[in-house]
């Protein structure tokens, strides 16, 4: 037998192992290295010595030892820093899927007219009370990314088209759900997202073709459409009082642009006044606008104006001061009654300016001295001082003033006529000013009264829901039914169109198609019918064809025409809906790393700011004397 010596990292002793006669040194190692997962380490003090036995025995050293020194010295190389943590792969996949689901699951019980309502506390002891989807996740704080991202879907939402933000949340999480299985089975991402691509288009394109025109000058329908968004909404038990005002300020403020279109700017236009107190029935759109302002000496100015002359300033009607600090040496006491006499006069004249074109009522944003006050007291004027910026554009736009910067460059053109009357009225405490009956606003306030705060923010969230509805309407005149039978009619289409996908794709593609079904889902999940019997139901309907309006009639959970309910959903929600929910869910499904824990940046040559260092007796003495 030849023996070959093999190395063993402890104890410190050489083991010879037996192996067969045509064993070559390579083969041995081998062997050994199988034998003893130890053997390729040899103690830094014991090489030596195992060497010299070795060579005592006059043993053939096989080549393990050099194997065993090169394998020692290849540490594993560092990229990242320690305190920064990586995940990749299906982990960051899955991760990324599970964080959307618990977000859907979170606002999935808002949707639909038998929706719960959520209570969230902030950090301040307030509390919201609301069933909108964007609403609530505004109000949560949230550590895992891809949640983030989802919560940015129903702000997109909110900004776009005003209404939908639950929808969008609860499809984009079906999204990622059924594109799960997928990931399990090693599908790449991309094939999916290629799939789901393709499944938008095709579901834009039945949009199209279930949608129908509507006239936005009939009243009744416009009515009918506005209730059916907000039915879902905490206010649908008011009946039409919200639908009205909604529709009421947006036909007030829309401006035509020419070409058939329509601008209807909602946020500069339309205020939201909420005074506490009163009953909701109270609440009105004004023909005009009102402001939390009295005038400026209320005893002798007229607090009451019919067919008012309105000027609007943008400049102090106060002595102009120096920009920087003026200091002025009188040698004389004559002049100081001299510099006294050029500032009234200085306000005299700006008042005469204002006065010659016989005005009613002045407003400024900037100040009003107490001696412009008493020369349009004198005339018979009422004036208002320090209003808002935007306050002052709604006046301009409802009376139909232009708002001007310097008194002498004041035209006849400038002076708005269109409001019919002027009037302050007290309302619980405080004093507002109305400028209401113009003849053509394009802007106006609408003043909502209810018995609390918390009702008033709810109903307020609801009014801007549904005068975004009412906007979407003016500018795109199309509609698609709702309570679930557009996600219906869409799904079976995709998933007869999903035979005619050759390839890899078609798989995907026909779970897309499933996922639409979790709008109609959740709408029966919401009104506590039995779901399974329900959608089966449906989706036999659906798949012959037969009426592209059946849906799930969302308070008592039965079957129905939508177009006999007036169920109805604005087109571009929905199209914006199945937009931002399948690119979000293609973004998230593309995500393979996660790496967190990057600190900011330091810009190069600052320091971080040193720990103030506190002496100590000892190190008095050592310092070294400054010379005098």
């Amino acid at each position: 037998m030849q023996k070959w010596l093999t190395l063993a990292s402890s104890p410190i002793t050489t083991s010879i192992t037996e192996f067969p006669k045509k064993t070559t040194p390579l083969q041995a190692s081998a062997f050994a290295a199988t034998a003893s997962s130890r053997i390729f380490s040899v103690p830094k003090e014991s090489k030596g010595e195992t060497l010299d036995k070795a060579l005592h025995l006059q043993q053939p050293i096989p080549r393990l030892l050099t194997l065993s020194s090169s394998s020692a010295m290849q540490s594993p190389v560092l990229v990242l820093k320690d305190s920064l943590t990586r995940e990749s792969g299906s982990k960051v996949h899955h991760a990324n899927i599970q964080a959307s689901k618990a977000v859907a699951d979170i606002i999935r019980t808002t949707l639909g007219p038998r929706s719960m309502l959520k209570m969230l506390l902030d950090a301040q002891g307030g509390i919201v009370v609301t069933n909108d989807g964007n609403a609530i996740l505004r109000e949560l704080d949230i550590a895992h990314p891809a949640a983030k991202s989802m919560i940015e879907l129903s702000r997109t939402q909110d900004e776009e088209v005003g209404d939908g933000t639950t929808s969008v949340i609860v499809l984009a999480g079906e999204m990622l759900h059924v594109a799960e299985a997928f990931i399990d089975k090693k599908y790449h991402p991309t094939v999916i997202c290629r799939a789901y691509n393709k499944a938008l288009e095709d579901a834009l394109a039945v949009l199209d073709k279930i949608s129908m025109s509507i006239d936005v000058n009939d009243r009744s329908m416009m009515l009918g459409l506005v209730k059916s968004c907000i039915g879902t909404k905490f206010t649908s038990q008011f009946g039409d009082l919200i639908a009205d005002l909604a529709l009421d300020a947006t036909t007030t403020v829309g401006v035509d642009l020419g070409q058939g279109l329509r601008e209807v700017d909602i946020k500069k236009y339309i205020k939201v006044e909420k005074i506490p107190g009163g009953q909701l029935e109270d609440s009105i759109v004004l023909k005009g606008v009102m402001f939390n302002k009295d005038v400026v000496v209320p005893g002798k100015m007229k607090r009451k104006i019919i067919n008012p002359r309105i000027i609007l300033l943008d400049c102090p009607l106060e002595y102009k001061k120096g920009e920087n600090q003026t200091n002025a040496e009188l040698l004389r006491e004559e002049d100081w009654a001299v510099l006294l006499k050029m500032e009234e006069e200085y306000i005299e004249n700006l008042c005469v300016q204002i006065l010659k074109f016989k005005p009613d009522l002045v407003i400024t944003e900037k100040g009003l001295s107490d001696l412009a006050c008493h020369y349009f007291s004198k005339a018979g004027v009422s004036a208002i001082r320090r209003l808002r910026k935007t306050d002052n554009n709604r006046i301009a736009k409802a009376c139909g003033a232009v708002i001007v910067n310097r008194p002498d460059e004041l035209q006849e053109s400038d002076v708005g006529t269109g409001a019919g009357l002027f009037e302050v009225k007290k309302i619980g405490d405080e004093f507002f000013s109305f400028i209401v009956d113009c003849k053509d606003p394009k802007a106006c306030t609408v003043l909502l009264r209810g018995a609390s705060k918390d009702l008033l923010n709810e109903v307020e969230r609801n009014l801007q829901d549904a005068m975004s509805v009412a906007r979407n309407i003016l500018k795109h005149p199309k509609l698609v039914p709702g309570g679930g039978a557009t996600e219906l009619t869409v799904s079976a289409t995709l998933k007869q169109k999903s035979s005619s996908i050759e390839g890899i794709e078609k798989w995907p593609y026909e779970a897309a198609a499933v996922a639409f079904e979790a709008i109609p889902r959740t709408l029966a999940q919401n009104c506590g019918v039995n779901v399974i019997r329900t959608m089966t139901a449906l989706q036999g309907k659906h798949a012959n064809g037969e009426n592209a309006w059946t849906g799930i009639d969302g308070n008592s959970g039965e079957i129905a025409d939508m177009k006999e309910l007036k169920i109805w959903d604005a087109y571009n929600v929905k199209a914006q809906t199945f937009k931002t929910a399948i690119e979000a869910a293609s973004m998230l499904l593309r995500i393979d790393d996660i790496v967190s824990g990057i600190k900011k940046r330091q810009a190069p040559g600052s320091t971080q700011p040193s720990k103030p260092t506190i002496e100590t007796g000892e190190d008095a003495d050592n310092e070294q004397m400054i010379p005098e």
